[in-house]
């Protein structure tokens, strides 16, 4: 059985490497070798193949359920209720949207952005709104997050904004249980900003009822993944299983006391703890990982219900299933492998043992066991590992599982009991979530405390697996003192570097914005670093970063920030904060008069690997605008060339033909201004002569950029065009070779054209 289950499982995960679903004669392949592998009895191939065909004809029901070409960029008018928190950012406030009416083909689900509503909308309101959507669309960067992917498995079919006019309509909403809950969620949201004013763990005791991660700031983010205690602070399997087994524990107490033994008490006990999870889950909003833990739970408790004492593997194998099955889109999450990983490591190292240790010493054995065994899963998906995770969470899981979640959720059915009750014990839950976060920062501020790595080669990650077992197989075990050899190609990966004399440049996606990588042999320049949108959202964080560290990149040598505007230099705090910078350059005097900064000016050079760096803008005087004074780099190496303009307009160019004429010439052009109509004129275009044009620009942006008549000019040149609203991140190496796209190297069937 657990052959077969697995062998079904794998052909989930192939199929979530498809490029596109199978046409029909590839289904009727499928259908043909199922009958032949049941014909002669090779029920793992079978198993297999089930599996393939489950995961493709759900893939399929799901992209039927996104929005249809003919309402691409159209204005639509629906009526809903808003299905989740609002999320203010500055003069945006975003949410998900249930439809409950419009024209047919519609999604049922979409995710809006309100641009300066008159009044904050609210989670369960019914509205009218004429919106303009579109298919679902996502950055697209080396070692990034998949944002196609999330809203593909989180059933988001459409994407847009609410338009103003004609003006939004509040409306008698229909009664539904996920109305019922949306509201529910923002009452109890608002009842513990009411109960905390200005307490800086607000957004963590949100998170932990709620479900809602809008509050916790991106400074709290950034000491919980360097502690390891990310899994804490988000509703998870642990915080679902702690209320299930409290819940568990107590009902059978009180169903064995009262005397009701027709239903004996284990079967009554787990029927009431599943369904406190359930509404624990409910609570969270039904979030992908909430509904994969409420479902592994649910296959342990009816274990017990049904009496039943399967060895603990193949429990986990059939939760494993039983999540598949229901959505086979699960696999696409980090979380899905780190959880089902966590308790596999769990039962690895606590079966067999001949003697049960302490609490406090088992708690801090799982620790290590999960600091060992998760760390190539989380090299793979995040190329950073928490070395202070173990200490950190031997203090955090006890003050969070049994003092603040429990207070914290008593708190919620004491609301319409007796809410001044409620107020205080979430009073109470604050102050363990300080002593707790007062804690955590000195452990972040430790050396070492995270480790960074670049994601670990094909052969590594076998290799590591084996390692980690050995490790932690009991003493005795024969070879384990070979799990550290087998763990240094994990530690230790090759890093792909440019050879001496080239270098290579990649064009990030960080929508409407610029930001760029130039690599050398062994030095790295970062030319400007994308929009920071609010406190919980910028580029440096979100691209940036994820991609220095997937390049196995730990320094910078210098950053330039071309010029002060946001969608140049929103990230840099971001890139600073984290990595060591040398140096420092910029047009603007706020970055230029900073620690390390200098202006940046025409004329200065510099060599590093035998790659030449010339800085060819701002002049002096400067230019009247902005924009002009953007800082002009040129990159020269053997048979390579290229120009990063920022966002420099027609006088800055003609400057440029003036001073640098047929110097210019260049075989990669960063569009000036992101290809806008006051740039890019045919003088400067004729100077520089580029085989290729790199375009940053936001896909559908507002300012229509690339404007038509520009990329005509490109192409007249005769110049080929790559924009990253189209392609995502574009790389280009060395030796002549042409760009390459992340969204073509990277395309899954769900991704958009």
């Amino acid at each position: 059985m657990i052959r077969y289950s697995l062998a079904f499982f794998a052909g989930i995960v192939a199929v979530q490497q498809f490029g596109r679903l199978p046409n029909s004669l590839e289904w009727f392949g499928i259908v043909t070798l199922g009958l032949l592998a049941c014909v002669r009895r090779h029920y793992a191939v079978l198993s297999l193949l089930l599996g393939l065909a489950w995961a493709c004809a759900f893939g399929a029901w799901r992209l039927a359920q996104q929005l249809p070409d003919r309402y691409q960029n159209a204005e639509v008018e629906i009526e809903g209720y808003i299905a989740s928190l609002p999320q203010i950012q500055e003069q945006r406030t975003g949410f998900d949207f249930v439809v409950t009416a419009a024209a047919d083909g519609v999604p049922q689900k979409i995710r809006l952005s309100w641009y300066s509503p008159e009044s904050l909308p609210a989670a369960g309101q019914s509205w009218r709104f004429h919106v303009k959507l579109r298919k679902p669309h996502g950055r697209f960067n080396p070692g990034g997050f998949d944002y196609e992917a999330w809203l593909f498995s989180n059933r988001i079919g459409a994407t847009g904004y609410v338009k103003n006019k004609p003006p939004p309509q509040r409306i008698a909403g229909t009664a539904s249980l996920g109305r019922y809950l949306a509201l529910c969620r923002g009452l109890i949201a608002d009842k513990i900003a009411a109960a905390l004013p200005g307490s800086p763990q607000l957004g963590v005791l949100q998170a932990l009822t709620i479900g809602t991660q809008s509050a916790v700031s991106q400074s709290q983010w950034q000491v919980f993944r360097i502690t390891g205690v990310v899994h804490l602070i988000v509703i998870s399997g642990s915080h679902i299983g702690l209320v299930a087994g409290w819940v568990y524990l107590a009902m059978r107490r009180i169903w064995a006391w009262s005397g009701l033994l027709r239903i004996s008490p284990p079967r009554a006990a787990a029927a009431v703890a599943w369904l406190s999870a359930l509404f624990y889950a409910a609570l969270a909003g039904f979030s992908p990982p909430t509904e994969r833990a409420v479902v592994m739970l649910g296959v342990v408790l009816a274990a017990i219900a049904w009496q039943r004492n399967p060895a603990p593997g193949q429990v986990l194998v059939w939760a494993l299933l039983a999540v598949v099955i229901s959505d086979p889109l699960a696999v696409l999450s980090a979380g899905f492998w780190l959880s089902f990983a966590a308790v596999a490591l769990l039962l690895y190292v606590s079966a067999g043992r001949l003697a049960r240790l302490g609490y406090w010493r088992e708690l801090a054995a799982a620790q290590w066991a999960s600091l060992i065994g998760l760390a190539p899963l989380l090299v793979l998906f995040f190329q950073q590992v928490s070395l202070i995770a173990p200490l950190a969470n031997w203090l955090a899981v006890p003050l969070i599982g049994l003092a603040v979640v429990p207070l914290a959720l008593l708190a919620v059915a004491m609301l319409s009991v007796w809410p001044a009750l409620a107020s205080l014990l979430f009073q109470l839950a604050d102050t363990p979530l300080q002593v707790l976060w007062w804690l955590l920062e000195r452990l972040a501020g430790l050396p070492l405390a995270q480790l960074s790595l670049p994601p670990p080669t094909g052969y590594a990650l076998p290799l590591a697996a084996i390692g980690v077992l050995l490790a932690l197989a009991p003493r005795g075990f024969p070879g384990r003192y070979l799990s550290p050899l087998l763990l240094i190609p994990l530690c230790f990966p090759p890093v792909a570097k440019p050879k001496p004399g080239e270098f290579w440049l990649t064009l990030l996606d960080v929508g409407q914005g610029l930001a760029a990588v130039v690599q050398t042999a062994e030095h790295v320049l970062l030319f400007d670093t994308g929009a920071k949108y609010s406190e919980f959202n910028d580029m440096g964080e979100s691209v940036v970063l994820p991609y220095l560290r997937w390049r196995g990149i730990s320094r910078v040598d210098a950053l330039v920030v071309s010029h002060g505007d946001n969608d140049h230099a929103g990230g840099a705090d971001s890139v600073l904060a984290e990595l060591p910078v040398a140096a420092l350059f910029s047009s603007a005097a706020a970055w230029a008069e900073r620690k390390d900064g200098s202006y940046c000016r025409a004329g200065r050079e510099w060599v590093w690997d035998g790659v030449r760096f010339r800085t060819l803008a701002p002049p002096q005087p400067a230019f009247e605008k902005e924009n002009d004074n953007s800082c002009v780099l040129q990159v020269l190496a053997a048979g390579q060339s290229a120009l990063l303009t920022g966002d420099i307009e027609q006088a800055a160019e003609r400057w440029l033909v003036a001073a640098y004429g047929g110097e210019l010439s260049s075989r990669l052009l960063l569009a000036p201004h992101h290809g806008s109509k006051t740039s890019s004129t045919p003088l400067f275009l004729d100077a520089v002569k580029p085989d290729w044009v790199l375009i940053p620009a936001g896909y559908a942006n507002r300012f229509g950029f690339p404007h038509n008549q520009v990329v005509q000019r490109y192409r007249r040149i005769p110049a080929a065009v790559m924009n990253t609203a189209e392609h995502g991140a574009i790389e280009v190496f060395g030796n002549g070779q042409p760009p390459l796209a992340e969204r073509q190297r990277r395309r899954r069937y769900w991704h958009a054209d």
